[in-house]
């Protein structure tokens, strides 16, 4: 049963790794990526705090900011899937944040986990509802755990704008030059279908 909840019962951490994040994001992403990151931060805490899951609230939002910046030209690789090429630059990120070595290995666990089709949230809970929420985003898996206020007051802030246009091609030219990747998996198993079907664009 899902509980009442709204964007304003939501915490968004105010810290210097986060708003430095944000201003990687903003920097870097088209808008509806952009958007599509801070619905990942949102509908991963929303769901956390429906179901009581703790979590590191700046790690959780560090990582979903950067978590797509590998589709980005200035950081896409050539060599590695994209999820590794995020996880990379969230690493060199949060060690110029200052944070400790084993937090920074941490952030880019979390987003190169992002890609899984499961992550425990006994063994990693910010993974775990990273993974989730942007499966929601993206493909639509599970938008009926989003509590209905929240997915409201969300879309109407942080509009969907041409997100599913704009990650289908994406991920198809990930896929594409890097067969062997997850992404590659992921557009053999029909995900640009799922993508057009997701009932957050409904």
């Amino acid at each position: 049963m899902l509980v009442l909840m709204r964007l304003d019962d939501l915490v968004i951490p105010d810290t210097a790794a986060c708003r430095g994040a944000l201003e990687v994001a903003t920097r870097y992403h088209s808008p509806s990526l952009l958007n599509h990151s801070v619905r990942a931060y949102l509908w991963a805490a929303g769901y956390a705090g429906a179901r009581e899951i703790t979590f590191d609230a700046e790690l959780l939002y560090v990582s979903a900011m950067l978590h797509d910046i590998g589709l980005t030209a200035e950081f896409d690789s050539h060599t590695v899937p994209y999820e590794e090429a995020g996880g990379h630059v969230a690493w060199a990120f949060t060690a110029g944040a200052g944070w400790p070595h084993a937090r920074r290995v941490r952030a880019a666990e979390v987003i190169i986990r992002h890609m899984w089709d499961e992550v425990p949230v006994e063994d990693d809970p910010e993974g775990h509802l990273l993974e989730l929420s942007t499966g929601m985003d993206i493909s639509g898996r599970r938008t009926e755990d989003i509590p209905a206020g929240l997915r409201q007051d969300v879309l109407a802030r942080f509009p969907r704008l041409e997100i599913a246009k704009e990650f289908a091609a994406c991920v198809t030219d990930q896929g594409t030059r890097k067969p062997d990747s997850l992404a590659g998996g992921f557009v053999r198993g029909g995900i640009t279908g799922r993508i057009a079907r997701n009932p957050l664009d409904g």
